[in-house]
């Protein structure tokens, strides 16, 4: 369904307005989807456990400014990079060991660390601008040539549907969201499958800080890295991701960013208010929020009077063009 609805909206700007479907406005269209898919991504992994990670939003803003301290300090480029990313992933861990170990609500936690690290940026930074570290062939790969961002992105969906649904650790992220204790109670590793999805989402964070890095040119110490993790989490839940946990989708965190993506460059171009976009962007979510909770109602076989009929309505909808598809397949 949200796939359907990016169509019609990319064909509604399109006939609307010419510019929206020209060579040129393609690089800029992917510019908003890029980092939004990967925020979306790195959120779907602690999201299905029914958790949150607000501070991938400040790794984000840190990385590059990471690559270009330790590059001066002689790394080199690569090096700085690769480092930097070592460091993410341990800022992932302690979101996790805190969450796990402590028991502190992963929503606090991250809080705390939004802060801690913009304190860091701020601080090293002087609130300065700086350029990001590295030119040439480093620089155009990691998010400098025009189509490089969205490849990076596209690729990342891949391996993370991958990851999500071809493994034995996306079977187990799943089943934690699902029902933590019965998966303790099955063998399933809870603490350690929490603690690694913090680490992946605080590497891709600090990755798509590269990506923006480069692509921007400059890295403003002040840029509000919550706002773009938000979208992130739009897009996963626009896409059918659960903020309950139990639930969750690559494939649909992807969807949902181009969507959010096709909205933002569309309003640009046609000349909406910028404020109408956040004002789409929350009825969006509502609605998104809305039919995951009918859905899972219907599931359970919960609901009563007109709560319980939409959902059953919504069941019925999703089910029955698979249930078509199982009746032609045995009358064949």
């Amino acid at each position: 369904m949200i796939a359907l609805i990016g169509v019609a909206l990319a064909i509604f700007f399109s006939v609307y307005s010419s510019a929206f479907a020209s060579v040129s406005n393609a690089s800029t269209l992917s510019t908003y989807v890029a980092p939004i898919m990967i925020f979306g991504i790195a959120e779907v992994f602690v999201l299905t456990l029914g958790e949150i990670d607000l501070s991938v939003g400040e790794v984000y803003v840190l990385s590059p400014f990471l690559v270009v301290y330790l590059n001066d300090a002689g790394l080199g480029v690569i090096a700085a990079i690769i480092v930097t990313l070592i460091i993410c992933a341990v800022i992932g861990c302690v979101n996790g060991l805190i969450t796990v170990r402590l028991g502190v609500p992963s929503f606090i936690t991250t809080l705390g660390t939004v802060f801690a690290l913009k304190g860091i940026v701020l601080l090293s930074s002087n609130g300065i601008q700086v350029n990001p570290a590295g030119t040439g062939t480093i620089a155009n790969v990691l998010g400098g040539w025009s189509y490089s961002s969205i490849i990076w992105a596209l690729a990342i969906a891949v391996v993370g549907h991958t990851l999500f649904r071809r493994t034995t650790f996306g079977l187990h992220i799943t089943a934690v969201g699902g029902n933590q204790t019965a998966s303790a109670e099955a063998g399933v590793k809870v603490g350690v499958v929490k603690i690694w999805c913090f680490v992946l989402c605080s590497v891709l964070g600090g990755f798509v800080g590269f990506l923006d890095g480069y692509r921007i040119g400059s890295l403003n110490p002040g840029t509000d890295g919550l706002i773009l993790m938000f979208y992130g989490v739009a897009a996963a839940v626009i896409g059918g991701t659960a903020l309950t946990g139990g639930r969750g989708t690559m494939i649909g965190a992807g969807i949902g960013a181009i969507v959010l993506g096709v909205l933002q460059d569309g309003f640009n171009i046609i000349g909406i208010n910028a404020f109408a976009y956040q004002l789409v962007l929350g009825l969006a979510i509502l609605g998104a929020m809305i039919l995951n909770v009918q859905l899972e109602l219907a599931r359970s076989g919960q609901g009563a009077g007109v709560y319980g009929s939409l959902a059953r309505t919504l069941m019925r909808l999703r089910t029955g063009g698979a249930g078509r598809r199982r009746r032609e397949r045995v009358a064949k």
